[in-house]
This record gives C-alpha cells, sequence and structure tokens, in this order.
C-alpha cells in the first residue's frame, strides 16, 4: 500500500428537502385546511478516526464527497425523510485543516473521534407551518436549506512513541528491522527510506527486545535529513510532522563518518530550523555502526559526539544487536515518564 500523508477533498453536505402546498381534500369536510409537511434534513459528511489504517490513500482516488438531499414534505402534514450521513474515515492522528492550508478545523487523535465537518441543510417548511388565526389558507412552502460546501485538507501525523532521526545512511532502517518487526529497506545507499515507516517495540522487563514482551512502544522511522532541509532540500522536513507527537526522539549518527559531531550538529539546526517543538524534545543520543569501527576511533568519535550532544551519547550497532539493549531501555524510561505524567 502506498503511503499518503496529505490529501485535499471537497465535501458537500445534503441540501434540505422541500416544503410543500398542500390541503386536506375529504369528503364532507368542506374546510378542511393545509396539510403540506415539511422538508427532510440533508445528510451531513462526518469524518471519523478509525483503527486500523495509517495511509490516506482513499482520498487520492476519490476526492469528492457529497451527501444526498432530504426528502420532500407531502400532504397530509407527512415529512419529508432525513438523508443519511456520509462518514469518512481516516487514520488516527489525522488533522482537518481549512482550505488555506493554516487553520485547524480538527485534530482526531483517538479512535472513535469524529467531527461534522459539512452540516447539512434544514428542511424547509410546509404551508401547514404557516396556518394561523389570520391566515387560514396559506399559499406558502419554504424551499430546503443549502447544505455546507467546503475543501479541506487531511494531514496524517503519525502516532509513535518513539521517533528516529539521522543522516542518510545512518542505519535507521536497519536499526528499526533489528527492534521490531517491521521489514523497512535496508541498502548501502542514501535516501532508501522514502517514506516513514512504523515499528512495534517488544520489551521484556529487563529491557531485551522480545516478540511477546510485556512493555511495547511504537518507533518511527522518517527518511534522513540533510543540511538545507527546513527549506526545502532533498527531501525537505515534509515528514518531520511524523514525529512531533513522540514523547522522545532516537538520534542516530553514523559512527563510519569523518565527523560525527558535525552530523549531529546539522540534524540538531534542522530541527531547530523546522520549529514545532522538535527540538526541545527529549532525545536519547547514539553513535551506531559500532561493529565497523576500530576500538581507537569508537572511543574519539563517541566521546566527540558527547560533547557535542552535552551528555552521553550511547554506542550501539544495528546490524549485530550490539548496544541495543541499553537504547531500548532509555527510550522506554522516557516514554515511560511521559505516560504517566
Amino acid at each position: 500500500m502506498k503511503f499518503l500523508d496529505e490529501a485535499k477533498v471537497h465535501v458537500k453536505a445534503g441540501d434540505g428537502g422541500d416544503g410543500v402546498i398542500a390541503f386536506r381534500r375529504e369528503k364532507f369536510i368542506e374546510y378542511g385546511g393545509p396539510d403540506g409537511g415539511n422538508g427532510g434534513k440533508g445528510g451531513d459528511v462526518i469524518i471519523e478516526a478509525v483503527d486500523g489504517l495509517n495511509t490516506l490513500i482513499d482520498y487520492r482516488y476519490a476526492q469528492h464527497f457529497k451527501s444526498r438531499k432530504g426528502g420532500n414534505g407531502a400532504g397530509q402534514d407527512r415529512s419529508g425523510a432525513g438523508s443519511d450521513d456520509v462518514i469518512m474515515k481516516v487514520p488516527v492522528g489525522t488533522q482537518i485543516l481549512a482550505e488555506d492550508k493554516e487553520t485547524l478545523l480538527a485534530d482526531l487523535t483517538e479512535v472513535g473521534q469524529r467531527i461534522v465537518i459539512a452540516k447539512g441543510g434544514d428542511g424547509g417548511y410546509g404551508n401547514a407551518t404557516f396556518k394561523s388565526a389570520t391566515n387560514r389558507s396559506p399559499r406558502r412552502a419554504d424551499p430546503g436549506w443549502p447544505g455546507q460546501e467546503r475543501a479541506i485538507w487531511l494531514r496524517l501525523k503519525l502516532i509513535a512513541d518513539s521517533g528516529l532521526l539521522g543522516l542518510p545512511n545512518a542505519g535507521k532502517s536497519t536499526f528499526l528491522a533489528a527492534v521490531s518487526a517491521a521489514r523497512p529497506k535496508v541498502a548501502d545507499y542514501p535516501f532508501t527510506t522514502l517514506h516513514p515507516q512504523l515499528g512495534v517495540v517488544r520489551l521484556n522487563p529487563d529491557g531485551t527486545p522480545s516478540r511477546d514482551g510485556s512493555l511495547e512502544f511504537v518507533l518511527a522511522d522518517i527518511p534522513g535529513l540533510i543540511e538545507g532541509a527546513h527549506e526545502g532540500a532533498g527531501l525537505g522536513t515534509r515528514f518531520l510532522g511524523h514525529v512531533e507527537r513522540c514523547a522522545v526522539l532516537l538520534h542516530l549518527v553514523d559512527g563510519t563518518a569523518a565527523d560525527p559531531a558535525a552530523a549531529y550538529r546539522t540534524i540538531r539546526e534542522e530541527l531547530a530550523g523546522y520549529g514545532g517543538g522538535l527540538a526541545d524534545k527529549p532525545e536519547v543520543v547514539a553513535l551506531n555502526k559500532s561493529d565497523a569501527m576500530t576500538p581507537q576511533a569508537t572511543a574519539s568519535r563517541l566521546k566527540a559526539l558527547s560533547k557535542a550532544a552535552g551528555k552521553p551519547a550511547l554506542l550501539v550497532s544495528g546490524a549485530t544487536g550490539a548496544g541495543v539493549k541499553q537504547v531500548l531501555y532509555a527510550l522506554y524510561q522516557q516514554i515511560l515518564a511521559d505516560r504517566t505524567r
């Protein structure tokens, strides 16, 4: 399934049904009077967050959603039928924006949460409604009110507990595959990951990964950033929104790079340029690919990275699993603190 995190759709709620002009006509009833019924309400357009979806691909090929018009009234004081609502199902974490792409209309962060994005029109009054002591036989009926119509943007921000950051080829996909059942594409060239990937990490109480562990959290891997990403370089910062909701960020730095400290600072500058509070989020820093470094290079680069980060950096290898337990335990402690806040 193709990943799509943004889509523009047009919604149109149903118009209300028309009221009617009718009079009672029965034998031996000389003055039956007006009995035209009211029109029915048009259907609403509702957006609902549901479980089991993680992309907006459904709205790539269907972009117009319209509810049906309410039924017209009838004689004998019969009101028109109300039309059924149209329900658009979206993944949890979807934001609904106005056409200007800036005004936030709703943020659906829980399963079952819904919003009426376009309200159906009310039905028009039939002539029976206008009957009064001074107007015994009104010949007036109103048409139904039009339903709301608007263009909106759907923007998905994945719900994950932790997010993976780093330059291209930092080993993020390898790490995700090592700690979860996710199977992202892994290759030895930059920008292997073109769309965000999610994996569920399960741990034993001692912090070791396990398929049936009692502790779990969701880890999101996003495409690598490069210098100038906040200005549109590379893939830009388009996918950074998917880690805005994370409790903690895991910053992986390629240990085989000539200057890991510079690589770390590059990503931090892009986070600051993007905004959204990402630069202030709790962060676990890890020097990856320890299996490909000599002991002397490991010591010097780990020291330089720790100095640049202002905190002790962890040593890990996604390929061999060395140090993975310590990284996952550090992530889970931050996530647990956020959940109990």
